[in-house]
């Protein structure tokens, strides 16, 4: 006899599903942008991709431990950010995995579903 099992949901937030430009996370919807880390989610008011720096993802960058990388979504399509941002970050042992919003999203939840222990920083659709 085969014993199916589900996996265990991943311990702390997790997008749930789209609506309009933003996301829900467990029944809060976030419009403007949305912050993660591995404990909570919030709300962002996020810059253009293009013009992303360091300290408009500093929240994300100062949780313990670091988290092993950020992942970046840039909105309804891949955007690539700044040089600069991405130097900063690499320079703090942080990487960058940079994608359009859906798919980071999506990307969250198989990631924190393995224990990864990440950030997530996503532009509006």
């Amino acid at each position: 006899m085969i014993d199916l099992r589900r996996d265990p949901d991943p311990s702390g937030p997790v997008i749930t599903g789209f609506s309009g430009t933003g996301f829900r996370v467990q029944g809060t919807i976030f419009h403007d942008g949305l912050m993660l880390t591995p404990r909570e989610a919030s709300a962002w008011t996020a810059p253009d991709a293009g013009a992303l720096t360091a300290d408009h993802v500093r929240p994300l960058l100062q949780i313990d431990p670091p988290p092993e990388f950020l992942l970046l979504g840039t909105g309804s399509g891949l955007v690539h950010p700044p040089r600069a941002f991405v130097h900063a970050l690499e320079a703090m042992d942080i990487g960058v995995e940079v994608m359009d919003s859906r798919a980071a999203a999506r990307a969250w939840g198989v990631l924190r579903a393995e224990g990864r222990w990440i950030a997530g920083a996503f532009l509006p659709l």
